[in-house]
């Protein structure tokens, strides 16, 4: 007898856990791996349990719980380093400063980036903005603010936010040895410039691969963790303008024109 109460209870369960699941409907793809059973203990807190009591003589309940193997939600306990980027930049390593800054920008933009391997455009706005600071601040420190993306970002609003002049003016492009003026882009790794010497372009570091297109870069130099950086140089052009034109007491130009206008030229 209780033989057959057993199998009644074990046919039940399974009818149970099949009206979960139907034949012809996939679990939730939210499950990254396979489901299993397992009892019930104190030690998990947020399974989803399922039971069934059996009444007879003496009553008594059986209970399972049905856990995912994996979770699909990103990890937070992950700690980021960035010894081994201040490492390279100290030791003007800028060739592994470069590798290791877009490796951090993988591991910070996400679970999906690291397995892809790369980053895309609509995950960068996922990125803290203290991390993309740090990373930044290194780099301006040991390029003595010649490198970084925060002096990238100058430039792009110096040249109207106009990525073939921005491309030209940190040295990613070269102009060719042609009669007619024109440029190309440089090749990587050789043609790029690893050194910090009176004539490397500035802003030519930390690299940011364009050769698919421009959004990735728009993005990363558009990220909220470096707006201060437009409102300073907005400031400072401001600066400029008012002590020009103060200067230029001769000028018939109205103050507004001669302070608003923007000195691009460079």
């Amino acid at each position: 007898m209780a033989t057959n109460s057993f199998q009644s209870l074990q046919h039940h369960h399974h009818s149970l856990i099949k009206r979960q699941y139907p034949s012809d409907t996939p679990p939730a793809t939210t499950l990254s791996s396979s489901l299993f059973l397992k009892p019930t203990t104190n030690n998990l807190n947020t399974s989803v349990s399922l039971s069934h009591s059996l009444s007879s003589s003496s009553s008594s309940s059986i209970t399972f719980s049905i856990s995912p193997t994996t979770s699909s939600t990103p990890s937070t306990s992950q700690t980021i380093s960035y010894d081994l980027l201040e490492h390279h930049l100290s030791t003007s390593n800028f060739r592994e400063a470069d590798e290791e800054t877009r490796r951090l920008l993988i591991a910070l933009a996400g679970e999906a980036a690291q397995k892809r391997g790369y980053v895309f455009f609509s995950e960068v706005q996922f990125i803290p903005e203290t991390d993309l600071k740090t990373v930044d601040g290194l780099w301006r420190k040991y390029s003595d603010n010649k490198f970084g993306y925060s002096v990238q970002k100058k430039i792009f609003h110096k040249v109207d936010k106009d990525f073939t002049k921005f491309f030209i003016k940190v040295g990613w492009m070269k102009k060719l040895d042609t009669e007619v003026v024109q440029y190309n882009y440089r090749a990587f790794p050789n043609e790029f410039i690893w050194e910090l010497k009176d004539d490397t372009p500035e802003g030519h570091l930390p690299l940011t691969n364009a050769l698919r297109g421009t959004q990735l870069l728009n993005c990363v130099l558009n990220h909220p963790a470096f707006d201060q950086v437009v409102q300073e140089e907005e400031g400072e052009e401001l600066d400029n303008g008012v002590l020009k034109g103060l200067r230029d007491g001769s000028s018939s130009k109205p103050l507004s024109n001669r302070v608003f206008k923007t000195d691009y030229s460079f």
